[in-house]
């Protein structure tokens, strides 16, 4: 599907990159964008893939290209930002995505991930405009771009891990009427709610990250001391060795379920838990009760943390 509006014929003739934005990930808020972008009816229509991209860029691999026709639109991902840019059909992919990957080096150097996680209002960064515009102008000018070494790397990588080709019956039409995103990326499967991400982390969920390590590192270390008990003929209960490793095997798989997201994922992580309920009390007999009490405990506290962070919703309709 190419774009039918009038181009024009100059764009056509030269290579070039035409915009830019920043995007958070998560929402689709706009944190910055150029500020000179063209305003024909070609780019006009541009425009409506930027905003219909944007609310999926959760779903989609960190490195992509859409083909529009005239214009390609590419972008990549990283630590909850996404940098996007729109050029024209012949421009180079490896400048394409060595100037993408300045912009992100630069995003990450000047704005921690504290402020964009918390911005509340589009394009609060308006002020990196400033390094988009004077990167811009160097891609535009190849001749006086001073980084063949790095444009070497990342032709490389581009040839070891090609950015994926978003289609247009993927995206659907540029008038509002959006179809799913089910994509198949290097043979790794479809994209699909299975692979949704999770809302930001919190500092709450950390804390049970953590604990839940813990609790797994204790029964491992207990697991051990079991098994070497065993090997001495101390009489000691093979099931208790086994109990051990289970309640590792469920803390390590909590901590799973609090990063990822997985089919019925609340369901898992209560049978989880229960696990570890069943471990503790066939251990009643070699811990003492605030050992028991502190086990369950930490597994109940992650069972509401991962009950709590749920999948991102839909994005917010921002005017990208």
């Amino acid at each position: 599907m190419d774009i039918k509006n009038p181009r024009s014929p100059l764009l056509i003739e030269m290579s070039m990159i035409l915009s830019a934005s920043v995007i958070r990930v998560r929402d689709g808020l706009p944190l910055s964008a150029s500020t000179d972008y063209e305003q024909g009816t070609g780019m006009q229509e541009c425009r409506k893939y930027f905003k219909m991209l944007s609310k999926k860029l959760a779903q989609l691999p960190d490195r992509c290209t859409l083909k529009t026709g005239h214009y390609n639109i590419n972008f990549i991902s990283s630590l909850g930002v996404s940098y996007m840019m729109l050029c024209t059909e012949n421009y180079p992919n490896v400048l394409a995505f060595s100037f993408l990957d300045e912009l992100q080096k630069e995003f990450i150097t000047t704005y921690n991930m504290m402020k964009t996680n918390t911005a509340v209002r589009p394009y609060c960064f308006i002020e990196f405009d400033n390094f988009i515009q004077r990167t811009k102008q160097r891609y535009n000018n190849p001749r006086s771009l001073s980084t063949k070494i790095s444009l070497s790397d990342m032709q490389t990588e581009i040839k070891l891990r090609p950015p994926y080709q978003i289609s247009m019956c993927e995206l659907g039409s540029a008038n509002g009427v959006t179809s799913a995103f089910s994509v198949d990326y290097k043979g790794a499967g479809k994209i699909s709610s299975a692979h949704q991400r999770l809302e930001p982390a919190t500092l709450s969920g950390i804390v049970a990250f953590i604990l839940s390590l813990l609790c797994g590192a204790l029964n491992l270390i207990r697991g051990f001391h079991a098994i070497e008990s065993l090997l001495q003929s101390d009489g000691e209960d093979f099931n208790y060795i086994v109990a051990f490793f289970l309640g590792t095997a469920a803390c390590l798989y909590q901590c799973y379920l609090l990063v990822y997201y997985t089919g019925w994922r609340n369901v898992k992580s209560f049978l989880t838990f229960g696990l570890i309920c069943l471990c503790n009390m066939y251990l009643y007999e070699l811990r003492n009760l605030w050992q028991l009490f502190f086990h369950v405990t930490v597994g109940a506290f992650v069972t509401l943390q991962i009950w709590l962070r749920q999948a991102q919703g839909k994005a917010p309709d921002y005017d990208v």
